[in-house]
């Protein structure tokens, strides 16, 4: 699984004229499903997440997490395109993505970790094309893999 976590001043999605989500001050998290992911890489990602100091303090740069500071917020959104292979030719393959069925299931199980860790969690519309907009802070943008080892 991976993620693409932008600390954001704000961030929307709407799908067509319609806004689904938005969100004030927090991350937005743009969340790839692999083949070979489960539910463990989920709530690896979202406890990686909810601990990432990435926040001011009064003292640092980067001291607070979501999870310090509750006025939070964090706007997931799926993109399977972060499973886009381009190293041959010029068009990216996407074999290694979950399949949309699998994709979804584990894109909601990210989303209930966070809540359940206690995150404000809004999201974009699975298998929607979306219109993401945002305000990046800092700016601060941290990639995230479950599968590589650190």
């Amino acid at each position: 699984m991976r993620a693409v976590v932008q600390r954001v001043r704000q961030a929307s999605v709407r799908v067509g004229a319609e806004q689904v989500a938005s969100i004030g001050a927090g991350v937005l998290v743009l969340l790839g499903v692999g083949k070979n992911d489960a539910e463990e890489d989920a709530q690896y990602l979202a406890d990686k997440i909810a601990g990432l100091r990435i926040f001011p303090s009064t003292d640092a740069d980067m001291d607070v997490s979501l999870l310090d500071a509750r006025e939070l917020a964090v706007l997931v959104v799926s993109q399977f395109t972060l499973f886009g292979d381009c190293r041959k030719g010029r068009r990216p393959s996407f074999t290694n993505a979950a399949s949309p069925q699998r994709a979804e299931e584990l894109y909601y199980h990210f989303v209930q970790c966070l809540q359940a860790a206690g995150c404000h969690v809004s999201c974009g519309r699975f298998r929607a094309m979306m219109d993401v907009s945002l305000t990046n802070a800092g700016p601060v943008t941290i990639l995230l893999d479950s599968k590589k080892e650190f």
